[in-house]
């Protein structure tokens, strides 16, 4: 969904299917297992989304591992499921955004990775979150 091309999408598939495998000991059977399984590929996107900017800027790689906090309760899971929902309704820009955001981007590297001014970075970033708050409220849950 959010690769370019068919062989990374596949990439990022194969990944996804590996961390699920991986994690399996990890589900607790505190949420529905489909929950479970939406939060790790996520998890694995983001990661993976990551290790393909640092291989275009040829930074090396450092290996990382997926773990499920432990201390995350159900409250949260739920409140990050309906997260994500709402971000998968963003627009292929504010989901971009968002995401930068989310991976501690600042304004300014988060402007140069899309081709804009920090300034513009910013007020794209603003009203992304209120697209997301707006899209999160319409689901009928706000946090």
């Amino acid at each position: 969904m959010y690769m370019d091309n068919s062989d990374d999408q596949q990439d990022l598939f194969q990944e996804i299917i590996c961390q699920l495998w991986k994690s399996y000991d990890s589900f607790r059977n505190e949420s529905q297992f489909s929950t479970w399984m939406y939060r790790v590929a996520v998890n694995t996107a983001i990661v993976f989304l990551k290790k393909e900017k640092r291989k275009v800027d040829k930074y090396e790689i450092a290996s990382e591992n997926i773990k499920e906090d432990e201390s995350d309760s159900y409250i949260k899971e739920s409140q990050l499921d309906h997260f994500y929902k709402a971000v998968q309704k963003l627009d292929k820009i504010d989901k971009a955004i968002i995401f930068y955001q989310l991976e501690g981007f600042s304004h300014k590297e988060i402007g140069q990775n899309m081709g804009i001014s920090e300034g513009n970075a910013r007020v794209k970033l603003n009203r992304a979150k209120e697209k997301l708050k707006e899209i999160i409220k319409n689901q009928g849950y706000g946090f």
